[in-house]
């Protein structure tokens, strides 16, 4: 027999603490991240307010669905997971690093911290999280674009009594 917190139900689990509360079961967060894969490899060679709009229908209905948590770290940990692949499409589209400091210059980084981070020769995933792609593409372009905030269509939902 498996103890409370190990279990999960209707994609929740609860904590181990004294005064348990809801949280996101890992599993229903994988699924997730599989299924926005999907959705963000076919957003490759389409303009990002379009796939923005696509995972925007998704993100709504599945914090819609979780509304109840209480535990908060998993929509976090999503948020981020999801502004750093956003951010990692951006880079796979500026193919070249030529284009990729034009644009870096474009957003605001100065000329030879550009020349820097478009030469660096690391991967996608890398300059996605690295604080140049960061301050060039902040989380308010993103917002602006129309990204749903996991977080904060969560504090809009909550329903606690």
């Amino acid at each position: 027999m498996a103890r409370p917190w190990k279990r999960k139900f209707l994609g929740y689990s609860v904590t181990v603490h004294r005064e348990p509360k809801l949280k996101v079961a890992q599993q229903s967060a994988l699924r997730l991240r599989r299924h926005l894969r999907r959705i963000l490899r076919r957003g490759r060679g389409r303009n990002l307010v379009s796939v923005i709009a696509e995972l925007n229908q998704v993100l709504r209905g599945w914090v819609a669905y979780f509304r109840l948590v209480e535990v908060r770290g998993s929509l976090e940990a999503l948020d981020a997971w999801i502004r750093r692949k956003l951010r990692c499409i951006l880079w796979k589209q500026w193919k070249r690093p030529r284009t990729r400091m034009k644009k870096l210059r474009r957003y605001g980084l100065d000329p030879s911290r550009a020349r820097i981070s478009a030469y660096n020769g690391r991967g996608p995933w890398w300059n996605a999280g690295a604080s140049h792609m960061n301050q060039a593409v902040p989380t308010n372009m993103l917002c602006r674009m129309g990204l749903v905030s996991l977080l904060d269509e969560h504090r809009r939902l909550a329903c606690y009594s």
